[in-house]
């Protein structure tokens, strides 16, 4: 396969204009004067899912929405030579479906989520002219650009937020699987509680799936039948289940004190049962911005091959969302007291259980 080399893309785009002007045109159109003021680019990037699929309501489908946005932005349609995404439905896909994209022409293939290292690592060696990003883990190669967020940081406010919440101080904690970047929202989660109140106790339990909602809603079944009131998941498409067991309990108790906290995107629709609502708020993770980044950072003939970028509060790659007056101001004050202290360095958020 060969790669196009942006600038030398961009010097043919150029020489190609001039002789359409020269030429003309035999319909007497131009696409100067098609008056949407937007070119297509000939730049081309798809992405891989992760087993949690594209609309996951989550991981994925934020990075999905940062390509479609970056493909509007650009004038580019779904599918060769535009934008596109091939779905995984187990970890044997991950080479097959990195490898097709490559194959297909795309100029940057996004592998999405930690449970790609794997592939991506493998298929990078193999296919060394390729451009390939990873979200949530890091792999050493010159032809790929490895992303990574400070979880512990957006996680940490969350905790902030619960511990002022709660009433029955107790809260849960409902992971996908026990790897490094789920382990990070944990820390961080816990580190905000005890900031705010040591005595409010955080039930912790991995379902080992990102995938399996049934597991999501057993999980946070025990954990408000065992007195919480807010339940925090980061487990993706298993989380989905840990909204409908808090929607099914506020649907048959509209009194019933239940909230979760959502995770990566804005997860407040995911919440609504009637005229009620039960997600608390959602910790967000710049997913979508940062595939535009990187997106963006390629096709000015940058990819930052062979580099580790880190998102964090800082950088705007991490924080809560908007909780649609479900948190009190004077809570939320007291929020973003903590998020300033984290942003100036003042606080420093653990990236591991102690």
């Amino acid at each position: 396969m060969t790669k196009r080399k942006f600038g030398l893309g961009l010097s043919m785009m150029l020489a190609a204009g001039t002789m359409l002007a020269a030429c003309g045109s035999e319909e007497g159109t131009s696409t100067g004067d098609s008056g949407s003021g937007e070119e297509k680019s000939d730049f081309s990037v798809a992405m891989v899912t992760d087993v949690g699929g594209v609309d996951d309501k989550s991981f994925n489908q934020s990075a999905w929405e940062g390509l479609q946005a970056f493909g509007e932005e650009n004038g580019l349609k779904k599918g060769d030579g535009g934008i596109d995404y091939l779905q995984s439905a187990s970890d044997a896909d991950y080479n097959t479906n990195l490898n097709n994209l490559i194959r297909r022409d795309f100029d940057v293939v996004f592998g999405i989520g930690f449970l790609m290292e794997g592939a991506v690592k493998e298929i990078a060696e193999q296919q060394p002219e390729a451009q390939i990003g990873i979200i949530d883990a890091v792999v050493e190669a010159d032809n790929v650009a490895s992303v990574l967020f400070k979880e512990q940081e957006g996680a940490y406010l969350a905790g902030v937020a619960a511990a002022l919440m709660t009433e029955s101080k107790k809260i849960g904690f409902v992971g996908g699987m026990e790897i490094p970047v789920i382990e990070r929202f944990e820390a961080g989660f816990k580190e905000g509680v005890k900031a705010v109140d040591p005595s409010v106790e955080v039930d912790v339990q991995y379902t080992g799936a990102f995938d399996k909602a049934e597991l999501g809603k057993t999980t946070a079944n025990r954990m408000y039948s065992a007195g919480a009131d807010i339940v925090f998941h980061a487990a993706g498409g298993t989380g989905n289940g840990v909204f409908t067991e808090a929607k099914e309990r506020k649907e048959a108790n509209p009194d019933a004190n239940v909230w979760v906290i959502g995770v990566d995107a804005d997860q407040y629709d995911e919440g609504q049962v009637g005229d009620a609502n039960v997600t608390l708020t959602s910790v967000l993770k710049g997913v979508d911005k940062a595939v535009i980044d990187i997106s963006n950072k390629a096709k000015e003939g940058n990819f930052p091959g062979g580099e580790t970028i880190t998102y964090g509060l800082a950088e705007d790659g991490v924080g809560l969302a908007d909780s649609r007056g479900a948190i009190p101001e004077d809570v939320m004050a007291k929020v973003n007291e903590y998020k300033e202290k984290i942003a100036s360095g003042e606080i420093t958020v653990p990236e591991t259980l102690k």
